[in-house]
């Protein structure tokens, strides 16, 4: 631990010497990596004006939204925009049949009307501090983590504190941040736009998808976190950003700020190709799931709305590790890992004290991935099949979740997708990993009776059957589904000691293998994983080659969504409003220099999932666009980044205000915001 900080100093002298659109980088730490490349790239803000404790900087107005996106403060009133997939389960959580927001859209015509959206939260950055030296000390001992952040908890009131790991441990933070739970739907474009083109046109360049949706955050009467109350107020920020009209051209700068989730430049090919075979086993499940739930849902209205969230959960993974597939095999991504491990063990090998402290990384690693392979896969194929049948974890449940949870279950759905997942199952499990429901071999059985008597039996099909078996004084830990779901628990619990045992022999193999490649490539600037905190990106806008012969360019245009329209596909719907805006050109303010409403821009930003709904901004700081997508070709950029192919998917800025305003009639939102010119 002591060498490897040593090695991490000596990283930090050297400036710049990364692609600058590379590198998802801790804030801390961009004045010694950053500042000169930020710079170069045409970047008219300080490392100071992005990240400071001292005073308001532009990390007080990024949030971690709802845990998974992005969102970022764009008032002095608490109002916050994000995209429309990042509010969708909350707003698909408000919406009932007769008032349908993530179809017909909502906009609050004042804070009065704003909606409280029970259990979302967003999280303010409050400080990043190194304390690996504590831990080199200490060796690292968990005790150490959790007393550090006690200690910062009652050093910050009102905060919360963990102490995070980057480089494969080689390095800890303690993080503090601050929690407001109070928050509540401002408004959302209706799902044709805010989800125009769906999973045709996810992951897809180029795209015109209107990705945004708006909430504000309100605090107590003292301007700190409280729970849902009337009486609380617009939370007041520190740093409020400012919206530019001006747009983006070719080659302007651009940076990214946001909580990305997780990344896997630090592993080995071995880890890699388990990683695809998981994949696999992903995709076949989801696959036959989705298109159960895709005809139930475009058959009727109210399970439309009630699998909405479901299905776009499933789904954006889904196709995401197609995309993975497809450019593994093209880019050669694991042979090109291969290269680079072979190189770092010739590194290796020419010293005898690196041979001791990182020859056995790349064996260790490989060796604990294989241990605990056949039980991984056969715990992600429960986890994607069985465990999808929402009968059993129903009766897990009880009193407002289970109210909760009726509101958006459809049994006949259900059933239908217990088959598909049963009938699958079956298909692909290994005999000694496969569930044993007592009183039954699912293997010889007519599963199909099965699941009719499972239905047709338990009380936790419906409110109406529930309530009817408490009055009758049943035994509801004997319901049929609670069965199942002991038994698909039990086979879980039998697989996971094996997988967390192959999870923890790998830990010391994987500190030293990335140590190793730090100090194998001392002097030039590193960044660790993404893994949830928050991380800053930066290039410019610029176009691409996806393959000869075709140049994309950097920018779409209205036009481009009047020309996918598609009135009998679901995913291609074009409002009225919006195709009498476009016919009448009436952009206003938000058309571009050359009179076109732009809808989306690319740039070559380093981001993926978690960055969704990140603030894009320009040279000083100002909102340009919503980061949302990344792009088809370079599917494999959480292992390699892809500087000629890679980039990121935004939403104008101007897009989103012509929607608010013109479109949903919410220009009083304007007021309260920033607009430069």
């Amino acid at each position: 631990m002591k060498r490897f900080a040593l090695a991490l100093a000596l990283l930090l002298t050297v400036q710049g010497a990364l692609r600058a659109d590379e590198g998802m980088w801790m804030l801390p730490l961009l004045q010694k990596m950053n500042a000169d490349a930020m710079r170069r790239l045409g970047s008219r803000l300080s490392p100071e004006d992005i990240y400071s404790i001292n005073k308001s900087s532009l990390k007080d107005a990024v949030v971690h939204f709802g845990g998974g996106c992005t969102g970022e403060i764009i008032s002095d009133a608490g109002l916050l925009v994000t995209n429309h997939h990042c509010g969708y389960g909350s707003i698909q959580a408000l919406s009932t049949p007769e008032r349908n927001y993530l179809e017909d859209g909502f906009w609050a015509s004042s804070r009065s009307e704003e909606l409280p959206v029970p259990g979302l939260t967003v999280t303010f950055l409050q400080s990043m501090t190194d304390v690996t030296p504590v831990f080199d000390k200490l060796e690292g001992a968990a005790p150490e983590a959790v007393q550090a952040a006690e200690q910062a908890r009652k050093d910050n009131p009102g905060c919360d504190a963990s102490v995070t790991r980057f480089y494969n441990g080689n390095v800890r933070y303690l993080i503090v941040s601050k929690v407001y739970r109070d928050v509540r739907f401002v408004g959302a474009p209706p799902a044709s736009v805010g989800k125009f083109g769906g999973d045709t046109d996810n992951w897809m360049w180029p795209r015109h998808t209107c990705d945004f949706s708006m909430f504000r955050v309100y605090a107590g009467a003292d301007n700190e976190p409280a729970d849902y109350s009337p009486d609380n107020r617009p939370f007041t920020p520190k740093k409020s950003l400012s919206i530019s009209l001006r747009g983006v051209r070719e080659g302007d700068f651009a940076m990214i700020m946001g909580y990305p989730g997780r990344t896997q430049r630090f592993q080995t090919a071995a880890q890699l190709e388990e990683m695809l075979a998981v994949n696999e086993i992903r995709i076949a499940a989801r696959t036959i799931r989705q298109e159960v739930l895709w005809k139930e849902m475009r058959a009727s209205d109210k399970v439309g709305l009630q699998y909405a969230s479901k299905y776009a959960r499933s789904s954006n993974g889904w196709k995401k590790w197609i995309g993975m597939r497809e450019a593994f095999a093209k880019l050669d991504i694991i042979g090109r890992e291969r290269q680079k491990e072979a190189d770092f063990m010739k590194w290796v090998n020419k010293n005898g004290k690196r041979r001791a402290r990182y020859g056995g990384a790349l064996e260790g690693l490989s060796g604990a991935t294989a241990s605990c392979a056949a039980q991984t896969r056969a715990y992600v194929l429960l986890t994607e099949t069985l465990l999808q049948i929402e009968l059993g974890g129903l009766s897990r449940l009880q009193g407002e979740e289970l109210q909760r949870a009726w509101r958006d279950y459809d049994p006949a759905v259900d059933r239908k997708v217990a088959s598909a997942m049963l009938r699958h199952y079956l298909e692909n499990v290994a005999p000694q990993d496969k569930v044993e429901v007592p009183g039954i071999d699912l293997k010889k059985a007519n599963y199909e009776q099965w699941l009719d008597d499972l239905f047709a039996g338990s009380a936790f099909v419906s409110e109406e059957r529930y309530a009817a078996a408490v009055a009758a004084g049943a035994d509801l830990e004997q319901d049929p589904a609670a069965v199942l779901r002991r038994a698909i628990r039990d086979r879980g619990r039998a697989l996971g000691p094996v997988v967390r045992k192959g999870m923890e022999a790998m830990e010391p193999y994987a500190r030293a293998f990335a140590a190793g490649l730090l100090e194998w490539k001392k002097g030039e600037p590193s960044y660790p994983d993404a893994n949830s905190t928050c991380r800053l990106t930066y290039g410019s806008v610029k176009a691409y080659s996806p393959r000869d012969g075709v140049l994309y360019r950097h920018f779409t245009t209205l036009a481009g969504v009047m020309e996918k329209e598609d009135p009998d596909n679901y995913e291609f719907r074009v409002p009225a409003r919006l195709k009498e805006i476009d016919q009448k050109k009436d952009f206003g303010r938000y058309a571009d220099a050359d009179g076109s409403l732009h809808t989306c821009f690319l740039t070559n930003c380093d981001i993926t999932g978690g960055n969704s709904g990140s603030p894009v901004l320009d040279a000083d700081g100002n909102l340009v666009g919503l980061a949302f997508d990344g792009n088809w070709e370079s599917m494999s950029s959480d292992v390699m980044f892809e500087p000629e192919l890679q980039r990121c998917i935004c939403v104008d800025i101007r897009y989103v205000l012509l929607m608010l305003d013109k479109f949903g009639g919410a220009g009083w939102l304007l007021k309260e915001m920033k607009l430069v010119q």
